[in-house]
């Protein structure tokens, strides 16, 4: 059986109790993680432990949160005061978890999903997301991390163009597939606001409702976006339902024409507004 899972943030526990509720078998069951599998929660390195554990039953996306551990490891970015990264930071093995964490994915098309943390631009269909994906991971696990990842964060350019090129390409596909919520009709994105669907900027709308969106006929899933909520529908699965911040964890098994919802109701870890 093949489960697609919201976002984590370090929230083991909630972790644990959907694998027993599912009665997750590594020989038999596969969970797709859709991103953000540390920071905020109580557990980050207990998370990254059951997950590794599991070993090949797993396939975890990276979200902009596990970005942000390896900018800090690095020295690239400051530790915000709500992280709670310390554990993986200070722990003896913990080059062998960044190494771990840097080999993960960022986009996969798989079991007739394709999934990602945040979102797609519009001009991109499923096989060039999963083909951009696959450049940025290249530099994450290769030897160039450490001059990669400064050049990482921005906002700029605000729209994909496919002759974008080095740093300005690899930005632009880390910003739509990690942080993207809101852009425009011509693809043109905006990182300012994270309220929910009905909070769109004039001119902006939910990344999914652009029309003629090139990712149209594929099945998307993704998290990322707590306030916007569960979404489940045939063809799009938003599956953040803000674990971290006390709501759920939720998962959906995706099994040709089988869908099932499960979620597992969280103890709150950090205050709303706090993204």
């Amino acid at each position: 059986m093949n489960y697609l899972l919201g976002d984590l943030q370090g929230c083991c526990d909630p972790l644990e109790r959907l694998l027993q509720t599912i009665d997750f078998s590594p020989s038999r069951d596969h969970l797709y993680v859709l991103g953000d599998l540390v920071n905020r929660g109580p557990d980050s390195l207990g998370v990254l432990r059951r997950l590794r554990g599991l070993g090949n039953a797993v396939t975890s996306l990276l979200g902009n949160h596990d970005l942000h551990l390896l900018a800090v490891a690095h020295g690239v970015r400051n530790p915000h005061r709500s992280d709670t990264l310390g554990a993986i930071l200070t722990a003896p093995d913990r080059e062998d978890w960044l190494d771990w964490i840097r080999q993960q994915r960022l986009a996969v098309h798989e079991q007739g999903w394709l999934m990602v943390h945040a979102g797609v631009v519009p001009q991109w269909d499923a096989a060039q997301t999963v083909a951009l994906a696959r450049e940025v991971e290249a530099m994450l696990a290769g030897p160039d991390l450490g001059e990669f990842l400064p050049s990482m964060y921005g906002n700029e350019p605000t729209r994909w163009d496919d002759s974008l090129q080095g740093v300005p390409r690899w930005r632009c596909v880390v910003n739509v597939l990690t942080r993207l919520r809101f852009c425009a009709e011509d693809g043109t994105m905006e990182f300012a606001t994270k309220d929910g669907s009905h909070g769109a900027p004039e001119g902006f709308m939910p990344w999914f409702e652009v029309p003629g969106r090139r990712t149209a006929g594929t099945p998307v899933a993704f998290g990322h976006w707590s306030t916007l909520g569960l979404i489940n529908r045939d063809d799009l699965l938003a599956l953040d339902t803000g674990c971290v911040w006390g709501g759920q964890l939720s998962a959906v098994r995706v099994d040709g024409a089988t869908r099932e919802l499960i979620q597992i109701d969280c103890p709150q870890a950090q205050k709303p507004g706090k993204e």
